[in-house]
């Protein structure tokens, strides 16, 4: 057994002073839909709630052995990896001083002020991520603290390959295949790491959101790089570059083997577990089981292992998520409509829709001409092919209409 495994197995005895393993579990509505074997590892159900914890519990305890007088730890997150540090500091009693951005939820504010106590100072500073950590590492060299990168760190990626231990011990065997989220590439990295040695027989499949595809970047020029746009939306897991140590571990898979989801595929994939099985995933928690309808003819028969990475989930973002789900179905739509200004217009219009046709939004934009107007009209309905048949009732009456539906930058202003 290499070292790596040596120590992954040592981070995952360490961890048990904190939390017990999180859950292994067979999901049966997963393996009924694809002819396998599904499980489920509930990274969601840690004590905050995401895989983090691992990484920054192991990182603070490393270091702490070899530099006793460590005692004040800095990092730059929004999110799960800020909660991580902040628990990993009240366990440990040292001081930790959390850089957010001044737009941060303040429900993600307030769990991480939770989580820390009186042992963390929280400090908002930058409209965007990069000038936070700018001004994170600035204040870390003067103040002479120590500093816990999010996944771009040796002992965080040994810490996140505490999942893969405990896959192995809970599952009693190697499954056939693990499917791994990815965002700055730690987590993959340190489960990959693990796994390749104790279980050479599974493969890996990895999955990161459509709009923050930088570990396929990477494979492709063979080193990481920025990309230059990130949809911000799985906010877990958009990154625009992929850690140096996590890719320098992972440049042996296949490009094949990294797949893309789309973003309102994914918050379908997330109702869909919250109203079936009841589980509650952040965005990135969704990735790995949202990708297995990517997988299906591979995976048919097999046992596979998803890791279900967070569950840090803002209820206010429900009705986003809702509506981008509708969207990726089929079942909502956004038009413009040029609409006659006469009285009885609206009453025509109105019988074009059909027995499952619902208005969800129905707003006069301005008047193009003395006799028309433009209309900005949200639709609904309870099947997707009933959208081409509204269209062709529309056209056959001779009326005009864009569908705005998947036009990014009109739907950003309008809708």
């Amino acid at each position: 057994m290499t070292d790596f495994a040596q120590d992954a197995i040592e981070a995952t005895r360490s961890l048990r002073a904190l939390f017990d393993p999180t859950p292994l579990s067979r999901n049966a509505f997963l393996s009924q839909r694809y002819g396998a074997e599904i499980w489920l590892k509930r990274e969601d159900l840690t004590p905050v709630r995401s895989y983090k914890l691992r990484g920054a519990f192991t990182a603070m305890r490393k270091l702490r052995a070899t530099t006793p007088d460590a005692d004040h730890f800095v990092c730059a997150s929004a999110g799960n990896h800020a909660q991580g540090v902040a628990f990993a500091c009240r366990h440990f009693d040292v001081k930790g001083t959390i850089f957010m951005p001044v737009t941060t939820p303040q429900q993600k504010i307030d769990k991480t002020r939770t989580f820390g106590g009186s042992n963390v100072e929280i400090v908002l500073v930058g409209d965007y991520f990069d000038d936070t950590l700018a001004a994170s590492q600035r204040f870390c060299d003067e103040a002479g603290a120590y500093f816990l990168a999010p996944f771009d760190n040796s002992d965080v990626i040994e810490g996140q390959a505490s999942v893969g231990v405990e896959i192995l011990d809970q599952l009693g065997k190697a499954p056939d295949f693990v499917v791994l989220p990815v965002g700055g590439g730690g987590l993959a990295a340190g489960v990959t790491g693990y796994l390749r040695v104790t279980a050479p027989e599974t493969q890996f499949r990895f999955v990161e959101p459509a709009g923050g595809a930088s570990l396929k970047a990477a494979v492709r020029a063979g080193q990481p790089v920025a990309l230059p746009h990130v949809d911000s939306f799985v906010d877990g897991a958009a990154v625009a570059k992929i850690g140096a140590k996590p890719f320098g571990r992972l440049e042996w898979l296949q490009a094949a083997h990294v797949l893309a989801a789309p973003e309102d595929r994914i918050c379908q994939t997330m109702l869909e577990l919250l109203n079936v099985e009841g589980i509650v995933l952040e965005p990135a928690g969704a990735l790995s089981v949202d990708v297995l309808r990517d997988l299906r003819d591979e995976i048919r028969g097999k046992t596979v292992v998803c890791i279900a990475s967070g569950g840090n989930f803002d209820f206010e973002r429900l009705p986003d998520v809702k509506e981008r789900a509708q969207k990726y179905s089929g079942l909502k739509k956004y038009f413009i409509l040029r609409m006659p200004q006469r009285p009885g217009a609206l009453r025509d219009f109105l019988q074009m829709l059909g027995p499952d046709d619902d208005i969800a939004r129905f707003e006069y934009l301005k008047k193009s001409a003395r006799n028309f107007g433009s209309v900005l009209i949200g639709l609904e309905t309870k099947r997707a092919e009933n959208f081409p048949a509204l269209k062709q009732r529309l056209q056959d009456a001779g009326y005009t209409y864009r569908d705005i539906t998947d036009d990014a930058i009109l739907a950003e202003f309008l809708i």
